[in-house]
């Protein structure tokens, strides 16, 4: 018993086992088998390895974004006379960050009072006081009514409301914009970023931007990729749209930063690219983008608003990123994907391949086994005697192999197949017959145990 313990983990820890291989000599499997080869060798290396940067860990960022807007224009209304606008009057709001509004289109219904009024046909019309409930608020009205019908023109009546009169008109949206100079419009965007994983910071005013390049920059894709400075009209142009469409009813435009660094590289490597999108459809139901704000102030006692319906562009400002750097642990997890791959290619190559329909010289099949082995092995079987022992001829020139000079531990065989004995068979009978005369279980020891013999050539 100790004995055999002893063999089992001498064994266990000083022996391995290897797969069986079967050499077939065939020109399109081989073609078929390296080309699948060739295949998977490119996913690997140039898929996972270079594009994907499979050797690599990745870590997100965390981003900050400030912004400054310059520029004038200048409106002549009837209703307001001459006015001058610049950044704290056509910005929302006036720190912009993330996300802003520049006003380039409004409606301005100047020097409203509370007071009593006809409301706007929208909110609904009437004939008589009746149609008009005291104390109630339509979804479109503007004031509360006090339950009078009163004439809003010569032609409609409606409810009279308490509230801000006289009321808003925003049927009539000024074509062209009145702000049409926001077209050339300076934006100044500060963006700082981190790579908290691995302890970089950076900031959108790399290397190559200085104070003097600042002073003259205005950003262009190809001239001048790192200036932090967009002229309005560039921006939404690169974005697909038209800045004199875009700024009548309003919209939204997307600024993205992509930070997309390889760490293995010196940080200064590490640069921001500035892409563009149109987030606005004119299709849409609800189109453009409008908002309102009233200017208040107090003139003889009295409260007074300038009312302004605003439609302008709204720029939001979206940071995306991440970084790389070399790490072992991902590289040989994408080392062992490979490889795992690669052993699945002879799975592969197994279903696409012709198989053999017939065995010659020699090789079991199905029920039918060769004269050869039945000679070999009838031997063994029935008789202790030495000179019964069989021999095994490999070719004229082999001197014959027999039982008695067998070394003690069997040594594996190799299976060469002959590509013109080769045919179509199906793949149960052929594995099982090749499954036998390989592993020799069919020719048994002088111990009694079936093991295979040395090497034989077995021709197919």
């Amino acid at each position: 018993m100790a004995r055999r313990l002893q063999d089992e983990l001498a064994a266990f820890f000083f022996e391995y086992d290897t797969p069986r291989m079967v050499l077939v000599r065939n020109k399109r499997v081989g073609v078929v088998f390296r080309l699948i080869q060739l295949v998977v060798l490119v996913y690997v290396i140039g898929w996972v390895f270079v594009y994907e940067k499979g050797y690599q860990t990745s870590s997100g960022l965390i981003s900050s974004v400030s912004v400054k807007l310059k520029g004038l224009a200048v409106t002549k209304l009837p209703s307001l006379g001459p006015q001058v606008w610049d950044v704290a009057d056509y910005v929302f709001p006036a720190q912009g960050d993330g996300s802003f509004v520049v006003m380039t289109n409004f409606i301005a219904t100047p020097r409203q009072a509370k007071g009593h009024c006809a409301e706007n046909p929208e909110g609904g019309t009437c004939t008589n006081n009746s149609g008009c409930t005291p104390g109630k608020a339509e979804r479109k009205a503007q004031g509360i009514r006090t339950g009078k019908c009163v004439a809003f023109n010569d032609i409609v009546h409606t409810c009279e409301i308490f509230g801000w009169c006289p009321v808003e008109v925003d049927d009539n949206i000024p074509c062209p914009a009145l702000l049409r100079e926001a077209e050339n419009f300076t934006l100044f965007i500060k963006n700082s970023i981190s790579f908290p994983r691995f302890k970089v910071t950076r900031r959108n005013l790399v290397e190559e931007v200085d104070a003097a390049y600042m002073k003259t920059c205005l950003y262009h894709k190809t001239l001048h990729p790192l200036c932090p400075v967009f002229k309005l009209g560039y921006v939404v142009q690169e974005s697909g749209q038209n800045f004199s469409t875009l700024a009548e009813k309003g919209g939204v435009v997307g600024i993205t930063i992509d930070w997309h660094c390889d760490l293995d590289w010196h940080v200064r490597h590490c640069k921001p690219v500035y892409e563009f999108h149109g987030l606005y459809e004119e299709k849409n139901l609800s189109q453009g983008f409008n908002f309102r704000f009233a200017r208040h102030f107090v003139e003889n006692g009295t409260n007074y608003r300038h009312l302004f319906k605003v439609f302008g562009i709204r720029f939001d400002i979206l940071v995306d990123g991440k970084a790389g750097k070399f790490d072992i642990i991902p590289t040989m997890t994408t080392i062992g994907s490979g490889i795992g791959i690669f052993g699945v290619i002879y799975l592969l190559v197994h279903l696409l391949s012709p198989l053999p329909s017939r065995v010659s010289r020699g090789v079991l099949l199905g029920n039918h086994t060769s004269p050869s082995l039945e000679a070999a092995a009838s031997p063994l079987s029935g008789s202790s005697s030495a000179s019964s022992q069989p021999t095994f001829p490999c070719c004229s020139a082999c001197s014959p192999f027999t039982a008695t000079s067998m070394p003690e531990r069997p040594v594996y065989t190799s299976l060469w197949v002959s590509p013109s004995t080769i045919g179509l068979q199906p793949l149960p009978p052929l594995l099982d017959a090749l499954a036998k005369v390989t592993s020799g279980s069919l020719l048994p020891n002088p111990s009694g145990h079936f093991s295979p013999y040395p090497a034989q050539p077995i021709s197919l």
